[in-house]
């Protein structure tokens, strides 16, 4: 005797089986993101350190020190400027999201000297 119920079991667990690699490909693509984040703040640390490192030789070869340090971490250099001596410099670096398509994740780093209050 089969029941008008007969099957409904395997509906449910393929909804079920949907919903998990939903849940799947959305984790990693935000995983993709947070890592994509982190190396642009990594990136953009050393840029600007890199930067403050070249500030002797003046403002566009500290520049170009950062370029080439953000150059060598996969990334690139979306603005990068100089105020005494503190350095900004922001960062880009490509985040591919899976079907999502590729955005950009962006950080900014500042190396210069600590502000002591002191005067």
């Amino acid at each position: 005797m089969v029941s008008a119920e007969s099957g409904s079991v395997t509906l449910v667990a393929v909804a079920m089986m949907a919903v998990l690699l939903a849940i799947t490909v959305a984790c990693v693509c935000l995983g993709s993101a947070v890592v994509a984040r982190h190396r642009a703040q990594a990136a953009a640390d050393l840029a600007a350190l890199a930067a403050a490192g070249g500030l002797v030789h003046g403002a566009e070869t500290a520049c170009g020190h950062a370029a080439a340090v953000a150059e060598a971490m996969g990334s690139s250099v979306a603005g990068c400027t100089v105020s005494g001596l503190d350095v900004v410099v922001a960062v880009e670096v490509p985040a591919v999201l899976g079907r999502f398509g590729v955005g950009t994740a962006r950080a900014v780093a500042r190396a210069g000297p600590v502000d002591s209050g002191l005067t």
